[in-house]
């Protein structure tokens, strides 16, 4: 019998592992006993586990929360706090699909916290969140403006899941006030305020996560390993892929129907924005527009970016260029819905097995479109092996090998063969209510797993922020991660805008500037 690449998979993913798997060797069988064993002692792989945290003890860390939409939701859900409404969502996803996440929030351990106050422009999100979340003890009080929440003395940490346009003047004035800072990426929305949130994070006595939960998914964390241990040789290309095809991840969100001028603050949710009149589109819909969001760049990109960046340390990139358009929603919307990213980092390396000086540098490749929902792996490609990496992780060894040659003349490792698969969450139903969920999940982005129990991504680096606020600790995507990210958007969004490369200066610190060119101005402008 002839296996496929597609057989091999499938008969990886469906054994009764907990962490990794070897399969290695020809036609239909695992190769003896000895050859596996010299493989793995020559590769050293550790599946890697979460990090132990201290106790978050003490009197409960009273959190604001910021934007009360639908990841402000899923926020709520991660520190324990959920809505009836979507209790009862879950219990009829569960009936129907076999959906797990009610049974995981309910299970979910609890943090040391109470959602304090709530400060939302939308009446309806901002007293849907008093109702939800308020006891006989604590009743949540809502506030007019975040300055209010912020000032008020009565929050320690806020929660901001607001539009991309408030994100770094939320978080600048909650850091000044030593009030602790998660936000949600990109933590700017222009190259002026990046450098200015990360004078504010490094005066204060505040701590700043942002919302890149996939550093706390184990296949990332494993991968990172890898790389370490030089597994995949010079790795001279990084693939990485959005694919949605639905509404929902063409940012066509529900438009509540008591949205109107009288339930809305209309003014405040513009605020530097371009004062346009009363919009249901724009208010429900803001990632489609420059003036609110950051598009794919600052959106989607920065998932796959940081991802890799997490695993290969590999920094801002030296050059970007990028190209696309508006080619699959044309609704009035202005940002990119196809886009193809260029970064290179000329100086890059993780290693070399070749003659010293043959191999340096890297490039990342991120390819999108929001009108296709064909799954593609993110794949990093070594001289010696490739490596697809999501919540699972797989290592295939290259032909031309020089780490590997002796494996593959022996017949011991094989091209079309994996010589290493990770699985965490072998046999753990991955349910999920909709394709933007599936991509989510895909990319490791919605869960991870420890000891083969599904856990909550955004419940564990949530975790790790409170523990650092009470007991301290370095953050796994503070404020040299978001800047990195911040920056390598705004490079791509000025490559795509301006058709042109865009360069940033290593020593100087600065994307390198351009004669006569305003880079802030083309980064909010609407063309």
């Amino acid at each position: 019998m002839k296996w496929t690449r597609r057989d091999i998979l499938k008969g990886l993913g469906g054994l009764p592992i907990l962490g990794s798997i070897w399969w290695a060797g020809a036609a239909n069988a695992l190769v003896k006993s000895k050859d596996r064993t010299e493989i793995l002692e020559m590769l050293k792989i550790e599946p890697t586990l979460p990090s132990a945290l201290p106790e978050i003890g003490g009197d409960p860390i009273r959190i604001g929360i910021i934007g009360f939409g639908i990841r402000g939701e899923q926020l709520c859900r991660a520190l324990g706090f959920a809505t009836e409404e979507w209790i009862e969502q879950m219990k009829e996803e569960e009936r129907l699909t076999g959906n797990t996440q009610l049974k995981e929030f309910l299970e979910q351990e609890k943090l040391n916290l109470r959602i304090a106050g709530v400060c939302d422009i939308f009446d309806v999100r901002a007293e849907n969140a008093i109702a939800s979340f308020s006891t006989a003890e604590h009743q949540v009080k809502r506030y007019d403006t975040y300055q209010e929440m912020i000032r008020s003395g009565e929050v320690d940490a806020v929660i901001i899941a607001t539009p991309d346009h408030w994100h770094a003047p939320m978080s600048i004035e909650a850091l000044e006030n030593n009030v602790h800072v998660y936000v949600e990426k990109p933590m700017t929305h222009t190259i002026e305020e990046t450098y200015r949130l990360r004078d504010a994070a490094r005066n204060s006595k505040a701590h700043l996560m942002v919302g890149h939960q996939h550093r706390q998914t184990l296949s990332f964390q494993t991968a990172s390993d890898i790389i370490d241990k030089k597994v995949l040789g010079h790795v001279s290309v990084v693939q990485t892929f959005t694919n949605r095809n639905d509404d929902n991840g063409a940012w066509n969100y529900d438009i509540h129907d008591k949205a109107s001028e009288q339930t809305i603050d209309w003014q405040q949710f513009l605020g530097s924005a371009p004062q346009i009149p009363f919009n249901k589109n724009h208010f429900f819909r803001w990632r489609k527009w420059w003036a609110y969001g950051s598009g794919l760049s600052g959106d989607l990109l920065t998932h796959d970016y940081d991802r890799l960046n997490c695993v290969l340390n590999m920094g801002i990139p030296k050059y970007i260029t990028a190209s696309g358009g508006i080619y699959t929603h044309n609704d009035g919307r202005n940002v990119p819905d196809v886009l193809q990213v260029n970064m290179d980092f000329p100086d890059f390396s993780t290693g070399s097995t070749q003659a010293p000086g043959k191999e340096k540098g890297m490039t990342f490749t991120y390819n999108a479109t929001l009108g296709n929902g064909f799954n593609r792996p993110t794949i990093l490609m070594g001289h010696d092996a490739s490596m697809e990496l999501g919540n699972n992780l797989t290592i295939w060894p290259d032909s031309g090998s020089t780490k590997y040659a002796e494996l593959m003349e022996t017949g011991k490792m094989k091209p079309n063969v994996p010589i290493y698969h990770y699985n965490p969450g072998a046999n753990v139903p991955d349910a999920v209510s909709s394709a933007t969920s599936q991509y989510f999940a895909d990319k490791g982005l919605m869960w991870t797993y420890i000891d083969g129990v599904r856990v909550n991504s955004t419940y564990l680096h949530l975790r790790e922020w409170l523990s650092a606020i009470r007991n301290g600790g370095t953050l796994s995507c503070g404020i040299k991660e978001g800047f990195e990210e911040a920056i390598t958007a705004h490079m791509t969004g000025l490559a795509y805008k301006l058709g042109r490369r865009i360069e940033w200066d290593p020593v100087a610190e600065q994307i390198v500037p351009i004669d006569d060119i305003d880079l802030d101005q083309v980064l909010l402008s609407s063309t």
